[in-house]
């Protein structure tokens, strides 16, 4: 599928928020909040390592839209720190809890603010072909950091 960059983007910014709503729903330590715990860890950190490179890396060459590209580099660098304290933390504590919907907020905004703030700038700043071909790489790069297990 020949699709752009913000296709792209967008496809996985909804897996992240389904993941979310999923895990918002579980209770304790139980064998779903792990698992979908963990599935939100890695894809969260898949999704930023390709996104910054073939998204962000692009965007600080602009003017226009560096700044933003370093913020969301900065937002990446503060989840890893959330999804870290998470994972040291009882999943059956109150506290894991509450921290758990600090995150969910913290990657609420991330991607709220990407879809409608990055990508308006970015999509002055990036021809069709650029669009186009960021999409496919970054495609790839989530392909081979799934292990080809998932495209749905």
């Amino acid at each position: 599928m020949n699709s752009s960059i913000f296709e792209a983007l967008r496809e996985d910014h909804d897996r992240q928020r389904s993941l979310l709503e999923r895990l918002a729903q579980t209770e304790g330590d139980s064998r779903a909040r792990r698992r979908l715990f963990n599935e939100l860890k890695s894809e969260l950190a898949w999704h930023a390592a390709a996104e910054e490179r073939h998204f962000y890396v692009p965007l600080i060459e602009h003017d226009m839209t560096q700044e933003q590209a370093r913020h969301g580099i900065a937002e990446h660098h503060e989840l890893d720190e959330l999804i870290e304290e998470l994972d040291g933390m009882d999943m059956s504590s109150p506290g894991w809890l509450l921290r758990a919907r600090h995150l969910f907020e913290r990657v609420d905004h991330h991607l709220a603010e990407e879809e409608h703030k990055v990508f308006q700038l970015a999509g002055k700043v990036l021809n069709d072909r650029q669009k186009a071909r960021l999409g496919g790489t970054y495609r790839e790069a989530m392909k081979e950091a799934r292990g080809d297990r998932a495209a749905a």
